[in-house]
């Protein structure tokens, strides 16, 4: 979870070969609060600007075809921006969105929602002209695909963001997003080891399915499916873990190997861990330490592709400083399968869902909250 770093078409596509896709939301928002983050962010307009420069631009919403006019006002809330992760395989192979996440911040501007979409929600993508797509109802992911699509060139991810940006307005209500984000896999655990590891809660004892004991991968199984040999053992309780431990630790998600709940548990993990890595972020240890803030925010820098709409990401930094981890919300919006008889359609979000929307536009979600508890994934 590539675009270049200007956005054009089919430039550096390669740096997300290979990329596994259960990384994609683990990185996703703890790279950009990185980023976005005013308390992290603090110096002289020289130093920001060093760090404006390393982020990635490109024009993810239309404004620039559009002839829109860069926004020039003070950012006030409330805002949402969207955080898309991709991993095209090859520079012509059309990307997914393999996570999709929102972050909603109030008007009050001092604490965040942030939420999921599935990647496999079944839902109408509309159509999009540019890439001469007339429409289609199937998996949001593929919209990102479908979007990217420019005749007789590679596929450009900002152009298929674009049309993803609208799939998700169309499903969430939202009618406007503030600024969005396309993550780069690449360079995220050099970014965890920059930090010097994090320290994060392990909720019960989890065996790796991938990894050995001493990071190297399990040999595949010559018999068959799955793999053999010993396995990295994260114990319950809270741990100091390694950039490889904690993206393996987020990256189970069968019960044979400690996760019971499958895909839902592996979600709450790696909100958990996006959590953590941001709290390291924060901690004095980085914040205090010139040389580790410098290494941590070039790679964050190099591993994000950004628009704010007029705004730079420094913008938007100096707009979020008073979010820390513990005024970030983490919300799991509750879906179930679709089915064509015995086939499998995709996702479909259960009932309540369409009034944490409605709760999302009225500014009133935390009274939805309190009402509603089971939207609230609990962190520790």
């Amino acid at each position: 979870m590539s675009v270049g770093k200007a956005g054009k078409k089919g430039r550096k596509s390669s740096m997300w070969r290979g990329v596994p896709r259960w990384a994609k939301v683990c990185t996703v928002f703890g790279l950009v609060l990185t980023m976005l983050s005013g308390g992290v962010l603090v110096g002289t307009e020289v130093l920001m600007a060093r760090y404006e420069g390393a982020v990635g631009k490109a024009d993810l919403f239309g404004d620039q075809a559009a002839g829109a006019k860069e926004k020039k006002s003070d950012i006030k809330g409330p805002l949402n921006l969207l955080l898309v992760g991709i991993d095209p395989r090859t520079p012509t192979a059309a990307p997914l969105a393999d996570s999709i996440m929102v972050l909603h911040v109030p008007a009050s501007m001092d604490r965040a929602y942030l939420f999921s979409v599935p990647r496999d929600l079944y839902v109408q993508i509309p159509a999009f002209k540019k890439a001469n797509f007339p429409g289609e109802k199937t998996k949001i992911n593929a919209a990102m695909s479908f979007g990217s699509q420019v005749p007789g060139k590679n596929p450009d991810a900002a152009r298929g963001f674009e049309l993803l940006a609208s799939t998700v307005q169309n499903v969430t209500g939202i009618k406007r997003f503030d600024g969005g984000a396309i993550i780069n896999f690449t360079g995220f655990q050099k970014i965890v080891d920059a930090m010097g590891g994090v320290d994060m809660y392990v909720e019960r004892d989890v065996k790796s399915e991938h990894k050995q004991p001493d990071g190297t991968p399990r040999p595949g199984n010559p018999r068959g499916e799955g793999y053999i040999g010993p396995q990295a053992v994260y114990k319950k309780g809270t741990h100091h873990l390694k950039g490889w431990q904690a993206l393996d630790y987020v990256r189970q998600r069968y019960p044979k190997n400690g996760v019971p709940d499958s895909d839902y548990g592996r979600q709450r993990h790696q909100q958990q861990f996006v959590k953590a890595m941001v709290g390291q972020a924060f901690s004095a240890d980085v914040v205090a330490n010139p040389i580790k803030l410098d290494k941590v925010l070039r790679a964050a820098g190099q591993s994000l592709i950004f628009n704010g709409r007029g705004n730079s990401v420094v913008d938007f930094g100096l707009a979020l400083k008073n979010i820390r981890p513990n005024t970030i919300q983490m919300i799991k919006l509750p879906g179930g399968g679709v089915y064509e008889g015995k086939k499998y359609l995709g996702e479909q979000f259960q009932a309540g869902v369409p009034d944490f929307f409605t709760a999302l536009h009225n500014e009133q979600l935390d009274p939805f909250l309190l009402e509603h508890p089971e939207f609230q994934n609990k962190t520790k």
